[in-house]
């Protein structure tokens, strides 16, 4: 008697205690999301090291970022397709793993054409996690928490890239080491957080999911087009492309700009520039509880983009150090990580849930196209202008532009969840 009142008190504390699934999920993406930031971003502080190094210019630095994000950007959608076909944990856990692998390679490379296969490699290797993780976590998180969930796993970039900055800016601008040390630590790092993910992560066996009640499904997938001649989804495409654009000049050449334009040396780059995704975190987190509570997303992307673009067009016209730090603090706020959890949910209402791999994927290739463009045609600005101003102001003008576009995406009284 005594022994089964134990055991049951025993199986009441386990199932009581037990972390949910999806808990697990999230802290795993979110250490992915970090890892794949800092990867992408950590060579920023750093680029003058580079550039001294090989002898390049402003614009020859900018395709050190455009050759990552092209290749990544070429891949998302086959990416997305393999995944849904073959297995959304297998592609993204070799993937990831390949990706820790190449970064540690990229630092070993003796001359600049080599530096550039590398990272345009890691960049194909990298382009195996957005899509497989998104519908991953979609798949997981309840409907109710997705908005959050999202928002929770997006906060892993802004502390990744904040990682990033400090780290490389302190190791190579402020302790005198070699560029190419970073490279060796965050790869090492990646490959630990690859096997991590592997031991955390499930999938389910069956992805199919039963059609709605009184309606009649092909057993087709949904192509690329028909994804594209979705009004919404491809608002949301559109907007995502302004908002990426804007925030890839920033992390790319806020760092060389605060050294070469406004004076500030070693550590100061990397924490300066650390401010800005760092506190996008408490902003991501608060929309996109809003946004889960009242259902909406459209009256939130009117406050944040007009905010974000005016925040960035004061980082390069104030001439005073507090109010830059704060203006690069509101960008942080209102920018495009606050933003993306609105569009991700966005994404996720208005497609199936079995295709989720090939819809993130397609998300993801439109708004990294702007990846591509942004860092060599800020850096081509600043070798014309003579500053970089110029490509800040470009990003404004683009911001601009996606408040436009959100214009036309529909939604109803209530938000409907998939």
């Amino acid at each position: 008697m005594d022994t089964d009142v134990l055991r049951k008190k025993d199986d009441y504390v386990k199932t009581k205690f037990k972390i949910p699934y999806w808990w697990k999920v999230v802290l795993a993406f979110s250490l992915g999301w970090m890892f794949i930031n800092a990867n992408k971003y950590f060579l920023n502080p750093i680029l003058d090291n580079i550039g001294l190094e090989y002898h390049l210019n402003n614009s020859q630095l900018g395709l050190v970022n455009s050759i990552f994000f092209l290749t990544y950007t070429i891949a998302q959608i086959p990416a997305g397709s393999f995944s849904d076909k073959f297995g959304r944990k297998k592609l993204l856990v070799i993937g990831f793993i390949l990706y820790g692998v190449l970064t540690g390679i990229s630092g070993l490379m003796a001359g600049f054409t080599g530096f550039l296969v590398a990272r345009a490699v890691a960049g194909l290797a990298s382009a195996t996690y957005y899509g497989p993780q998104f519908a991953l976590s979609s798949e997981a998180i309840p409907a109710k928490n997705r908005t959050v969930g999202s928002a929770i796993i997006n906060s892993g970039s802004g502390i990744g890239i904040a990682l990033g900055f400090i780290l490389s800016s302190t190791l190579v601008l402020d302790m005198g080491m070699s560029w190419r040390i970073p490279f060796y630590i965050f790869g090492v790092l990646t490959v630990l957080i690859g096997i991590f993910i592997s031991l955390m992560v499930k999938e389910k066996k069956d992805m199919k999911e039963a059609p709605p009640i009184g309606t009649a499904e092909s057993e087709e997938k949904v192509s690329v087009l028909s994804l594209l001649k979705n009004r919404n989804l491809l608002v949301v495409f559109l907007v995502l492309f302004c908002s990426i654009y804007g925030f890839t000049v920033v992390v790319t050449w806020l760092p060389k700009f605060l050294l070469t334009e406004r004076g500030f040396v070693g550590s100061e780059v990397g924490l300066i520039s650390a401010l800005v995704p760092l506190t996008a975190i408490p902003g991501a987190l608060l929309f996109s509880y809003l946004t889960d509570k009242w259902g909406k997303k459209k009256p939130f992307a009117f406050i944040l983009i007009p905010i974000a673009a005016m925040a960035l067009w004061a980082t390069v016209y104030v001439k005073s150090v507090p109010l830059l730090i704060i203006a690069l603090v509101i960008y942080g706020l209102f920018g495009k990580i606050a933003l993306d959890p609105l569009l991700i949910a966005a994404v996720s209402e208005n497609v199936k849930q079995k295709n989720y791999g090939v819809a993130f994927s397609l998300y993801n290739f439109m708004g990294m196209l702007s990846s591509v463009i942004a860092p060599f045609f800020t850096g081509l600005l600043a070798d014309l202008t003579g500053s970089m101003a110029s490509g800040f102001y470009s990003a404004v003008i683009i911001l601009i532009l996606g408040l436009v576009i959100m214009m036309f995406f529909k939604e109803g009284k209530k938000n409907v969840r998939v």
